[in-house]
């Protein structure tokens, strides 16, 4: 018989969670004198059911700040072909960043539009800050002390005096990516056989790191399982879950967005290529992208397309897509914004501006760390969350959803990665008519 793929394990860990939680509570409990007893079924979730979701929320912080700095170090470790880097690297990189950027942008300006937790009452909310209020009380006090900080102190934040200071928290998380950016950029700088143990390691270990994270979603359902039940009887609430629709609606629109306008724009303005062949020579890796919910097993199949339906140059392909499946996240980063503010808002806290342009720049930079894994979006929004002093606890709060969001946000990442190695194609004349293979008359003729 064939073993359940996992995303419906987890989904079924969702639903008996929320059964446990539901009926569980009815259980009255007993005593047998002075032999033993067993407590009611509250006390039981509570005391046997919700460490282990405690467990698997500490074991995502766990591999959180290795899982970024292996993933980073061997992204910018790629780039070690400074002449290459020159011509194609700050191209690519470049519209990177923008397109990450402009999906963060777009997801808290939805999110803040919707207001997808704006249906729970002041009650709801004030139940579910107490339920998190232990861990919230100190971020919330830190970040009160950051508000009242001056303007530049964000900037100053970012570097670090101490790494490993700065590796002891996730909340220092923006701390740690300068470094690991930095410490990169000095690998490309060096003779390459210098570096070559460096990035060796590092990308043994970023392998033993998404091994790791293969072992820790093997115990998803299983986490998942106790945070919803502890959820549900911590704070049962109808309102919660409409909520929760609200907010799966909310990112879906935003990733919808980005596929359907934002992409095709962006390739419609730089290579004056049509809507309809666009999605014709895409849509067999965002099909595969939605079915795998993974960028790096989608690669191949996005390579074929790429260059084989959309005209780029192999040698564009080859350099920016395998980039692009490691660092360019944007559906990833669209989520994480939107998850954050929810999250906040749903325990009753409100964002102010500057937290809320954090959210933009952690978002970005924990997107460019995300490994082309599902579920490894929900382990960087650990960091988010840390960033802006929201309970990392409240991640329970939407993993009844992130299964089928993750699916639809991998097909914005596989889009986007298309869409820059055709704009960088054409930035360098490397893109041709995939019919005719009419190169581009600016491409250059000792080249062709």
């Amino acid at each position: 018989m064939k073993a359940l793929a996992l995303h419906w394990k987890i989904l079924l860990g969702i639903v008996v969670g929320i059964l446990t939680g539901l009926l569980l509570p009815y259980f009255p409990g007993f005593s047998m004198g002075n032999l033993f007893s067993i407590p009611d079924g509250k006390t039981l979730v509570i005391d046997w059911i919700k460490p282990f979701g405690t467990i698997f929320i500490n074991l995502l912080k766990l591999i959180a700040i290795p899982l970024i700095i292996t993933s980073l170090i061997t992204g910018v470790a790629a780039l070690k072909d400074i002449s290459k880097f020159s011509r194609i690297g700050i191209r690519t990189i470049g519209f990177y960043v923008f397109t990450t950027l402009a999906a963060t942008s777009l997801g808290l300006f939805i999110v803040n539009l919707i207001k997808p937790s704006r249906s729970l009452s002041p009650a709801t909310k004030d139940e579910l800050m107490a339920l998190y209020s232990t861990d919230a009380s100190g971020k919330i006090e830190a970040a009160f002390e950051t508000r009242d900080s001056g303007p530049l102190q964000p900037l100053v934040d970012i570097v670090p005096d101490n790494i490993f200071e700065a590796l002891s928290q996730n909340g220092n998380m923006l701390q740690v990516i300068f470094f690991v950016i930095f410490l990169g950029i000095g690998l490309i700088l060096i003779k390459e056989e210098d570096a070559k143990p460096v990035v060796s390691f590092f990308h043994s270990l970023n392998e033993v790191i998404m091994k790791l994270i293969d072992l820790i979603m093997l115990g998803a359902p299983y986490g998942v399982l106790a945070l919803m039940a502890t959820l549900v009887v911590e704070s049962p609430s109808v309102e919660l879950f409409m909520a929760l629709i609200m907010y799966s609606i909310t990112v879906i629109l935003g990733l919808l967005i980005l596929i359907f306008a934002f992409y095709p724009a962006l390739v419609k303005i730089y290579t004056k290529r049509s809507y309809k062949s666009f999605f014709q020579g895409i849509a067999p890796a965002q099909l595969l992208a939605f079915s795998t919910s993974s960028s790096a097993a989608t690669l191949p199949v996005t390579m074929e397309r790429v260059q084989e339906h959309l005209g780029v140059d192999e040698e564009v392909a080859s350099f920016v897509l395998p980039v692009g499946a490691t660092v360019n996240m944007d559906g990833t980063s669209l989520y994480q914004a939107v998850a954050a503010v929810f999250i906040a808002n749903t325990l009753g806290m409100e964002l102010t501006l500057g937290q809320q342009i954090t959210v933009i720049l952690t978002a970005t930079l924990a997107s460019i760390g995300s490994a082309a894994v599902p579920g490894a979006g929900m382990v960087m929004l650990v960091i988010v969350l840390s960033a802006i002093g929201v309970p990392e606890a409240g991640l329970a709060l939407i993993f009844a959803v992130d299964r089928p969001l993750d699916m639809i946000r991998t097909v914005a990442n596989v889009t986007s990665d298309a869409t820059i190695a055709m704009i960088v194609g054409k930035s360098l004349g490397m893109l041709h008519d995939p019919v005719e293979k009419k190169w581009d008359d600016n491409y250059p003729a000792q080249d062709k």
